[in-house]
């Protein structure tokens, strides 16, 4: 695996001068000509500003129900978003913690310990009328709950050997377009909310335990509701990171635009933080771009 050695400073915030976790100056999203591109489906008749609202309600609302009672409606709801409202989801920087080759596998954490995330991630291509994208790679990485990116390790509380894999890895959708992968909940770190890298795939050729080739279709940042990022970064092992924390609404690459920004869906999988969330997200990705 190799990718550029750049490593996030954790005892200076970088947003203080504009600065993002890509290393540039300013709020480091694609040209607007990308970032702000959507697409709505439905015979030409539903209006964009009530289309983006439709898909941001989700995310936005807080959690008030448990897996078992939500489970099977939030599956039912990614495999059928694509027939009610198709956004093209934002595409933004990738970020400087990008690595080449990542690992083929459900469960991306190793043995870092954190609240649990499930994701499912529902792909669907709009320049097929928002059909749903099968066998493209779903490729995810963020930091880990002291904030520190594997293949990128620094002081923040870590003394053991980077390897540059943990919390790193993809999955490669079914013909409903899903991906499922297991994680943790990302830790924070100076100068950005918490958030995860993601990319999208097509036509990768896999081998025993990553992939070779393919065309990327997409480059995106996930973010999680502000309440239940407070309380789970007051929780252990998030408690032990004591670098500034920057608030959702402060961060430079989220522009508020809820599910099509990349703002999660959450489900509680229990009655507490620490058993952890399933989140759920469809993405609108172009393969003809």
């Amino acid at each position: 695996m190799t990718g550029n050695t750049e490593h996030h400073d954790i005892s200076s915030d970088n947003n203080d001068n504009g600065i993002g976790d890509d290393g540039l100056s300013g709020r480091h999203r694609r040209s607007k000509s990308v970032q702000r591109r959507r697409v709505l489906i439905g015979g030409g008749t539903v209006a964009l500003a009530g289309g983006l609202a439709i898909a941001g309600i989700a995310s936005a609302d807080p959690v008030t129900s448990t897996e078992s009672d939500t489970t099977a409606a939030a599956d039912s709801s990614a495999s059928t978003s694509a027939t009610s409202v198709c956004t093209l989801t934002a595409e933004v920087t990738e970020g400087p913690y990008s690595l080449d080759g990542a690992l083929v596998r459900e469960d991306i954490r190793e043995d870092k310990e954190g609240v649990e995330v499930q994701y499912t991630f529902t792909v669907v291509d709009t320049a097929n009328d928002c059909a749903p994208l099968a066998d493209a790679l779903v490729e995810i990485w963020h930091a880990d709950a002291l904030g520190e990116y594997s293949g990128f390790v620094g002081k923040n509380h870590h003394t053991e050997d980077d390897d540059g894999t943990f919390l790193r890895g993809g999955v490669v959708t079914d013909s409903d377009g899903q991906a499922k992968i297991t994680s943790i909940w990302p830790g924070h770190y100076v100068s950005r909310a918490v958030h995860v890298h993601l990319r999208v795939h097509t036509d990768v050729t896999l081998t025993d335990d990553s992939y070779t080739g393919g065309t990327l279709v997409h480059t995106g940042q996930l973010f999680f509701d502000p309440d239940i990022n407070e309380t789970v970064q007051a929780s252990s092992p998030y408690s032990d990171n004591t670098g500034k924390e920057t608030a959702l609404a402060d961060d430079t690459i989220y522009d508020d635009g809820g599910a099509s920004s990349g703002l999660l869906t959450l489900t509680a999988l229990g009655s507490g933080v620490s058993d952890g969330y399933k989140a759920t997200l469809t993405m609108g990705v172009d393969t003809s771009s």
